[in-house]
């Protein structure tokens, strides 16, 4: 199951609101059969809902798919990501890292690692919970449902009584003119929350997203040291976040 042609039939079927099985065949290039469990799948996640011969979309515009399907997404430029911002990361640091599926691959790249962690996801915590020489902290919060990322004043509390060496973030949007946005309103607090609490701010963030601005406003670009992202980032938005006095690393 490919994870583009998935991203492709949400994107169409929630672009239009409904799609016939025809429609989605002739965008994909796939066969019936193939966009019809493909279907299936996405009506699983809470994508989509069924109906003869095609689906109806049952998510907003501005709204983000589901963690389900976006962790396939892109997965190879997600660990070259990964491993660039892991590799910025020096032993003895403090790290709050950020929830999302990119910061899930840095997860993964910490576990052998002598740090202090707390992450803010349960995924997060799940990964780094046998790190054999990292100190895990866990701050309180609400888990948003499907996400599992901690949310809420509990998770804000935790984050203001610490102070880390650096913050890895996530993001939904990042440019230089609306800076580094998300689109659930309590991530996007806990967002600045964890950057306020921390000395070096590093965003990761695919190509894709630095052409993107969503409805929560987080950062100013001004707020970041490094945004480290893939070679399919649009020049001159890499070029205008250089401006704005952002490192920005290409992988």
């Amino acid at each position: 199951m490919s994870a583009e042609r998935l991203r492709q039939i949400t994107d169409a079927v929630r672009e239009h609101g409904r799609s016939s099985v025809t429609e989605l065949a002739q965008l994909t290039g796939a066969s019936e059969m193939t966009i019809r469990r493909d279907l299936e799948a996405l009506a699983a996640q809470g994508v989509l809902e069924r109906y003869r011969g095609g689906a109806r979309s049952l998510l907003l515009r501005g709204e983000e798919p589901p963690f389900a399907l976006r962790a396939q997404e892109g997965l190879e430029a997600k660990r070259r990501i990964a491993a660039e911002a892991a590799a910025l990361i020096a032993d003895g640091e403090s790290v709050v890292l950020d929830s999302g599926t990119t910061c899930l691959e840095v997860a993964r790249l910490l576990v052998n690692r002598r740090l202090t962690v707390m992450p803010l996801s349960l995924q997060a915590a799940n990964t780094l919970a046998e790190a054999p020489q990292l100190t895990l902290l866990l701050a309180g919060g609400q888990p948003r449902r499907g996400e599992l990322s901690l949310t809420g004043p509990l998770t804000e509390a935790s984050l203001a009584a610490l102070r880390f060496d650096t913050a890895i973030v996530g993001c939904c949007g990042l440019t230089a003119e609306d800076g580094l946005t998300a689109y659930d309103l309590a991530d996007a607090t806990v967002k600045r929350a964890a950057i306020a609490s921390s000395r070096r701010v590093i965003a990761v963030a695919e190509g894709a997203k630095l052409s993107r601005t969503a409805l929560a406003h987080v950062t100013p670009a001004s707020g970041l040291h490094v945004v480290v992202t893939d070679d399919n980032a649009p020049t001159d938005a890499t070029e205008a976040l250089s401006a704005a006095g952002v490192t920005v690393r290409k992988t």
